[in-house]
């Protein structure tokens, strides 16, 4: 079944976006469930983002060089203090994997998988960005 896209962000589902930009379901850890963010709270943008491959902390990868995924489409927040369960990394070099050049992940609080987004304290350092598809919706 074919799932309806948002105008001009066609791989977004129209049934994520409310009709003003904002998330209309919960954004969850897609590992464990927890709770990341309320419903009406990010707004849809859309930005390219390298970023390490997912990975649980206690299973970090020992290559030299990470696998890493470039995002398009996040859920944007202008306050730390809007997520209901998330961890930040310490301050990494964000050019390693073709970003940012300071870059803070962001991680379920929980279960520690990550990174699911990603904060550049130094480029844009009052936004806070999820990736679409490296959270659960419902």
């Amino acid at each position: 079944m074919d799932v309806p896209a948002v105008p001009g962000k066609a791989a977004v589902p129209c049934h994520l976006v409310t009709d003003q930009g904002t998330n209309s379901k919960s954004v969850l850890c897609p590992n464990c469930g927890l709770l990341v963010l309320r419903p009406g709270l990010a707004r849809l943008t859309t930005r390219q983002m390298s970023l390490p491959c997912v990975y649980h902390k206690k299973a970090v990868p020992e290559a030299k060089e990470p696998q890493t995924e470039t995002l398009e489409h996040h859920w944007v927040v202008e306050d730390m203090y809007t997520f209901e369960n998330v961890g930040f990394t310490k301050t990494t070099n964000g050019a390693a994997f073709g970003s940012e050049p300071v870059l803070r992940y962001l991680a379920c609080a929980d279960c520690e998988i990550g990174p699911i987004g990603w904060h550049s304290p130094s480029i844009v350092p009052h936004k806070f960005y999820v990736a679409l598809n490296r959270v659960k919706h419902e």
